[in-house]
């Protein structure tokens, strides 16, 4: 592997007065929080009843606090950010210049961010003169923060000079009242992600953690109980930005974004990248260890310093986010289940999704590995409970700090290294998150390293093929240890519009168990099914649904199956009878037109009359066209 990158290090941080603060204003007063040109939405009451003398004897108590959370900051940021003798600072600034309403969190907000580049390997430069957003003073900074800004803060040569910085590689980081400035310059809600709205009182809630990869959420679990002020923004901003976190609407009052309420986000900007969080209101959170890593992650992602896929995530089903529900073992080893984590140990064996077969499709998952570790992502390969007919007959996207081109990170195990100045400049090292996107369309398989293309493969070999369309992570062996997180899976229009399921791969059922069989599919069928039983597919979407085939054998009476959306007493779509084949290991297949309309999950219901056992399902197919 390349050398380790330069933001592996720790640096001092350069103190650097701020000029004289817009006095705070009541929401009474001349300048509410909001755009002073009218554009922007005024703010209601706060929830603090706190006067001006009640905040200056609230601050330096906030700001002791602040000294006691910094400890803490340097040994997380320890863990984040590993250090790395001789390597070169990069340069911050953070802007809090205010045209509206002014916060009083702003001082504690300048300096967790100074103690942060103590911790994290920048250094920083405060300021709320606006003639530091000018291209010449902009060319120093790896990042720039916008810290509670407010208000109309820049005249247009400004506004000129940050968007040509942050479209030309720059990075943009914003803080809470960020979102309420600049209301008349498209291009800065474009770049902050969305608009202040509204807000209620100051109160506590829960924050969901939809991405816990980027450096940013990667320390937080998958909620996050905290007292702040909750924005409410103009429009939704998850088409655009791939959102961290979002507000559970239920646990606070006072939301206004209808149950989706992005909260932390980020994304692409031009040749740049832009961070945002709402989050960072009240003096307290600026001495909450657990926001001030979310800011040190959001900065160092805004600063190129660690690699994250920020690109617009919508569309996608999770198969593992806690539950192996759908996943089986092939081979030795296993992975533990912690924390909604699986972590590779001993092997050499695969976990793999049995509960659906994809074709065209995109495949996401975080990874991480701790050090010279060996894993991989197999795709492509007919369903088998053994882990080398997966590798034999798939492909093995490979994960490995070390070895041949040909067999290290991104490359197509021993067939197609990856690019690796790309792969090098994309990759976070041994003990951070990175995350994959296998785009599988017909024979070609692309892949994807913290959003950037570092693999473009054609299968041309007679005996594979992509379109098999079964998924596992592989645990390597003793020593390997290799964690996942979040694997998602968005279908895509090729295939033909169908999908082939192990009948064994239920989600949900009654009465049925597996039977081992050697003419079946993976040498296992969904058996022992009696009149009544029924099984559930969560994976398995109706929706358009007109064909239905299924494989199945019979030594019993034989029956029908009848397919239902929803749940076992859903919708019936259609049904099919199922003919004696002879013998349980003699198979034959049967299809039929569905003529019901389903939006649910697929489930499929068994009737008879002839006894115990009337019938093995071994794959079946449901199709969109």
């Amino acid at each position: 592997m390349s050398s380790l990158p330069w933001w592996w290090t720790r640096s001092h941080t350069t103190t650097v007065p701020i000029p004289a603060a817009t006095p705070r204003r009541d929401v009474s007063g001349a300048v509410p929080h909001s755009d002073t040109s009218g554009a922007g939405p005024s703010h209601p009451a706060r929830g603090s009843s706190a006067g001006p003398a009640d905040r200056r004897r609230l601050l330096p108590r906030t700001l002791r606090r602040l000294a006691l959370a910094s400890a803490a900051l340097v040994a997380a940021a320890a863990t984040l950010f590993p250090t790395a003798a001789g390597a070169a600072d990069y340069k911050v600034l953070v802007f809090s210049k205010t045209a509206g309403f002014r916060h009083d969190s702003i001082p504690a907000g300048v300096q967790a961010i100074r103690d942060l580049g103590t911790s994290g390997g920048f250094t920083v430069t405060a300021t709320e003169d606006g003639a530091a957003i000018s291209t010449a003073s902009l060319a120093q900074y790896k990042a720039v923060v916008f810290l509670s800004t407010t208000g109309d803060m820049l005249d247009g040569t400004q506004q000129a000079a940050l968007q040509s910085y942050v479209d030309g590689g720059g990075g943009f980081a914003g803080i809470h009242a960020a979102a309420d400035a600049e209301y008349g310059w498209p291009y800065y809600g474009q770049l902050v992600g969305a608009w202040f709205a509204s807000h209620p009182n100051i109160q506590q809630a829960t924050v969901r953690t939809e991405d816990r990869a980027h450096a940013a959420t990667s320390h937080l679990g998958p909620s996050w109980s905290r007292t702040d002020e909750w924005y409410n923004y103009r429009a939704n901003p998850r088409s655009a930005v791939h959102v961290l976190q979002n507000l559970d609407e239920g646990s606070y009052s006072g939301g206004s974004m209808s149950g989706d309420h992005p909260i932390t986000w980020c994304h692409p900007q031009g040749a740049g990248r832009s961070f945002y969080t709402g989050l960072g209101h009240t003096q307290e959170s600026y001495a909450d260890p657990a926001f001030r890593t979310l800011l040190l992650g959001g900065i160092a992602y805004a600063a190129g310093a660690v690699k994250a896929d920020c690109r617009p995530e919508n569309g996608y089903t999770a198969i593992y986010n806690g539950s192996t529900n759908g996943w089986s073992q092939a081979g030795p080893g296993s992975f533990t289940n912690t924390d909604a984590t699986l972590t590779s140990r001993d092997g050499l064996g695969m976990l793999w999704y049995s509960a659906k077969e994809y074709h065209a499709y995109s495949l996401k998952l975080d990874w991480k590995m701790d050090g010279d570790d060996n894993s991989g992502v197999v795709v492509g390969f007919p369903a088998s409970s053994d882990p080398w007919s997966g590798l034999n007959n798939g492909y093995e996207v490979q994960i490995d700090a070390t070895d041949t081109p040909d067999k290290t990170t991104g490359s197509i195990y021993g067939i197609k290294s990856a690019d690796i100045a790309a792969r090098d400049a994309a990759l976070n090292p041994p003990g951070r998150w990175n995350t994959y996107e296998l785009l599988v369309e017909g024979e070609r398989l692309q892949v994807f390293l913290n959003g950037v293309k570092i693999n473009d493969f054609t299968n041309t070999d007679p005996v594979r093929s992509l379109q098999q369309g079964y998924i596992g992570i592989q645990n390597h062996g003793t020593g390997d240890e290799v964690s996942y997180r979040n694997i998602r899976v968005k279908e895509l229009g090729g295939g033909g519009g169908s999908v082939t399921v192990e009948g064994e791969a239920y989600t949900s059922n009654s009465g049925v168990q597996q039977a081992d069989h050697a003419g079946a599919s993976g040498g296992k069928t969904l058996g022992f099914i009696n009149n009544g039983d029924w099984t559930g597919y969560s994976s398995v979407d109706t929706s358009g649904a007109k064909n239905f085939s299924v494989r199945f054998s019979s030594a019993g009476s034989g029956g029908a199956i009848q397919i239902r959306s929803g749940s076992a007493t859903g919708t019936l779509l259609g049904s099919v009878n199922v003919p004696v084949t002879g013998g349980w290991e003699t198979f034959q297949t049967v299809s039929t037109t569905l003529t019901g309309s389903g939006s649910g999950p697929l489930f499929l219901v068994f009737t008879g009359s002839g006894g115990n056992f009337l019938f093995d399902v071994d794959t079946f197919t449901l199709s969109k066209v």
